[in-house]
C-alpha cells in the first residue's frame, strides 16, 4: 500500500508538540515555573481578567486544578485575582509586572524555539503548514474554543 504518509500525521503533531515543548521547558526552567503554569500565564497575558472558570476550560483541567495553581502563582507574585464588578462570586486573573515580563521572555523563547522546529523549512513550505494546521482546526472545533481567530491571535506565544 502506498500511503503519502497521513496514517501519521496524527503521531507526527503530536510528537512536534512534545519536543517543542521540551525545548522549550528546558530553556525556560531558569524562571521556576513548571509547564501548567507557563500554560497559564499565557493564557492570562492573552485574555487579561480572565474569569477564574474560563481559565479552566480554556486549560482544559478542573476547576479545583485551576484554582490551586492559581493560588501558587498568585503565592510568587504572578498574577492577582480579583472580584468581578459584576458579580463578586467571579474571580476574575490578572497578571502583575512580574509575570508580563516574563511574559515577553516566553514569547522571545517560544519563537527562539519555533525557528529551530523550523530550520530546513522554506518559507513557502512554512505557509503551507500554518494555512493546512488552521484548516484542521476549523474542521475539527466544532464551535469549540480555539476558533481559527483565537489560533491566529496566538501565534508567538508557547504552546
Amino acid at each position: 500500500m502506498v500511503s503519502d504518509g497521513i496514517d501519521r500525521l496524527g503521531f507526527l503533531i503530536h510528537d512536534v508538540q512534545r519536543l517543542m515543548r521540551k525545548r522549550f521547558e528546558a530553556r525556560a526552567s531558569g524562571l521556576g515555573l513548571s509547564s501548567a503554569q507557563w500554560r497559564l500565564l499565557v493564557r492570562v497575558a492573552k485574555e487579561d481578567g480572565v474569569a477564574q472558570a474560563r481559565l479552566a476550560e480554556l486549560l482544559e483541567i478542573e476547576p479545583i486544578s485551576v484554582s490551586r495553581l492559581v493560588d501558587r502563582m498568585e503565592e510568587g507574585g504572578w498574577i492577582e485575582r480579583r472580584s468581578d464588578a459584576a458579580d463578586r462570586r467571579v474571580r476574575m486573573i490578572f497578571l502583575t509586572p512580574k509575570a508580563s515580563e516574563a511574559y515577553a521572555l516566553i514569547k522571545s523563547l517560544a519563537g527562539e524555539v519555533y525557528e529551530e522546529s523550523l530550520t530546513g523549512v522554506s518559507p513557502e513550505d512554512r505557509r503551507v503548514l500554518i494555512t493546512g494546521l488552521e484548516a484542521m482546526v476549523q474542521n475539527l472545533a466544532d464551535d469549540e474554543t480555539p476558533s481559527i481567530e483565537k489560533v491566529k491571535n496566538t501565534e508567538g506565544a508557547a504552546a
